[in-house]
């Protein structure tokens, strides 16, 4: 039976109307103008409306080459519903404007059977933005090439729980036919986010937000997710996806296959100077084999 997830945030995040998201969408690919590689296994990818976050996302997207990629799983926060888990769809298709990505239920079957998941229901999944904002840039870039998507929701996990699905989802990367899409925003920085934290030797505010910023996406890179640990209890920066980043971080430090992740763009939706301003930063990286 058919359980569709419908596409809940068009019409109000992104447009609904189908051939102005895929000239949006395209325009931004060809803006970022990335070489496509068949080595990028996997992205890091902000999750705001598209007239925020959406040609910054072209700079993760615009990486990837679809011929030899069945398979995507998704790694998104979740805003709304709280869990120490993390919570599988129980969509069979997942909708867009511009075309449907149908769930890899045998994969959904093979994590169910861990006992290590639990179910989020249609009104979960719907009400959460995170995985929906990359589904409109998959299904353009993966357009003639059929792809299933394995949908996972990140809730607020311990170290602990990082770790053991970070070793649980491991074995994925090392079939190369699977790809990962993390679903993340940056800092959130303002009093309507409760994040104030300004070091002054950068100058202004933005800047200070912009150094906290890399200092993340620095350890980022490195691929140490303790470190990465650290740094969160240190700044306590805002960023949404700090659990799926976490998971994914302990995924390439249990894969067989190096993988390496570099970021190639950085942007804030507007730049602070006072107090009174907030902005949120959207960050986009590639994950790359190392060779």
């Amino acid at each position: 039976m058919e359980r569709i997830r419908r596409a809940s945030h068009a019409g109000s995040w992104y447009t609904d109307n189908p051939k102005k998201l895929a000239e949006e969408l395209d325009g931004w690919i060809t803006a970022a103008g990335l070489p496509k590689s068949s080595d990028v296994r996997g992205v890091i990818a902000p999750h705001a409306g598209y007239s925020y976050s959406g040609r910054a996302a072209a700079y993760a997207f615009g990486n990837i080459d679809p011929t030899n990629i069945s398979r995507v799983f998704l790694l998104g926060p979740s805003h709304h519903y709280y869990t120490p888990k993390c919570a599988l769809s129980t969509a069979t298709v997942y909708k867009t404007p511009i075309g449907d990505l149908p769930i890899d239920l045998e994969v959904i079957e093979e994590l169910k059977a861990t006992g290590k998941f639990e179910l989020m229901n249609l009104r979960v999944d719907e009400a959460e933005h995170s995985m929906e904002m990359h589904l409109p840039y998959l299904v353009k870039v993966f357009e003639g090439h059929p792809v299933k998507v394995v949908p996972i929701l990140v809730g607020a996990l311990g170290a602990e729980n990082e770790a053991m699905y970070g070793k649980l989802l491991a074995k994925y990367i090392d079939d190369p036919q699977n790809f990962f899409s993390v679903s993340s925003d940056f800092c959130h920085w303002g009093s309507r986010f409760n994040y104030i934290h300004y070091d002054k030797k950068y100058g202004a505010i933005h800047k200070s937000i912009e150094a906290l910023d890399k200092m993340g996406m620095d350890i980022i890179e490195t691929g140490d997710a303790d470190a990465f640990k650290e740094y969160l209890s240190e700044y306590d920066n805002t960023i949404c996806g700090r659990h799926p980043i976490s998971v994914f971080l302990h995924m390439l430090r249990n894969s067989s296959t190096r993988i390496k992740i570099k970021f190639l763009r950085y942007e804030q939706s507007s730049q602070c100077k006072t107090t009174r301003d907030s902005s949120v930063s959207y960050a986009s990286a590639a994950a790359k084999v190392d060779a």
